[in-house]
C-alpha cells in the first residue's frame, strides 16, 4: 500500500470555507500523540524511514473520548513530487505494552509530535487540517493506493487547487523533521 500525501502551510479558516463550499463531509476531529523511535541497526533519518506509535483520541462534544493506538512503519519517499511512501500500519490493543516491546528490542523513543487534526472527505481524498504543537497550521491531502501513484498524486494536487492552495507550496519534510530542525522541502 502507498500513502500519497501532499502537505502545505495554510490558514484553516479560509480552507474550512472552501471545504464547506465544495461539499466536503467532516469525518472527525482527533488529538494525536505520535512517538517516533530510533532503530538500533540503522539511522532512520538517513534512510528516510520512520517507526511510529500513534495514540489517537476522538473529540466528542468538545471532550476527548476513546483512545486508539496504531503502530506504523513508513518507508522512504518514492518520488520527488509528493510525500508518497510505502506504509504498513496495524492496530495495537495496548500502547504502553507496544512501547515497552519497542524499547526491549532496542528501539528508543526519539521524539514526540502532538497535533489536533480535523478530517474531511472530498473527492475520494482525506483532507486534514492539522494544528501541530510548535509548528502551526497545515493542510494535508492524502489517499492510499496499491497502484496508480502518479494519478493519485495529480488528484491530490487538484484537490489542493480546489481549496485555493498551490501544490508548488508543498512541504515534503515530515512534522518530525520540522520539529528536529530539518529544512522544509
Amino acid at each position: 500500500m502507498y500513502e500519497v500525501e501532499v502537505k502545505v502551510r495554510a490558514d484553516h479558516g479560509a480552507v474550512r470555507e472552501r471545504l464547506d463550499a465544495a461539499g466536503a463531509e467532516q469525518e472527525n476531529r482527533v488529538a494525536q500523540t505520535d512517538t517516533y523511535y530510533d532503530a538500533p541497526h540503522r539511522d532512520f533519518a538517513e534512510t528516510d524511514e520512520a517507526l511510529r506509535l500513534r495514540r489517537e483520541s476522538r473529540y466528542e462534544g468538545g471532550e476527548l473520548a476513546d483512545e486508539e493506538t496504531v503502530v506504523t512503519y513508513k518507508g522512504p519517499l518514492v518520488d520527488e513530487s509528493s510525500k508518497t511512501r510505502r506504509e504498513y500500519e496495524t492496530g495495537v490493543e495496548d500502547g504502553e505494552t507496544m512501547d515497552a516491546i519497542c524499547e526491549a528490542v532496542g528501539f528508543e523513543p526519539a521524539a514526540t509530535v502532538e497535533k489536533d487534526r480535523e478530517r474531511f472527505a472530498l473527492d475520494g481524498y482525506t483532507v486534514s487540517l492539522d494544528s501541530v504543537s510548535g509548528l502551526g497550521e497545515f493542510v494535508e491531502v492524502e489517499v492510499e493506493v496499491e497502484s496508480g501513484v502518479d494519478d493519485a498524486r495529480e488528484g491530490a494536487f487538484a484537490v489542493l487547487r480546489d481549496l485555493g492552495l498551490d501544490p508548488d507550496d508543498q512541504i515534503r519534510t515530515s512534522y518530525l523533521g520540522m520539529l528536529l530542525g530539518a529544512p522544509e522541502e
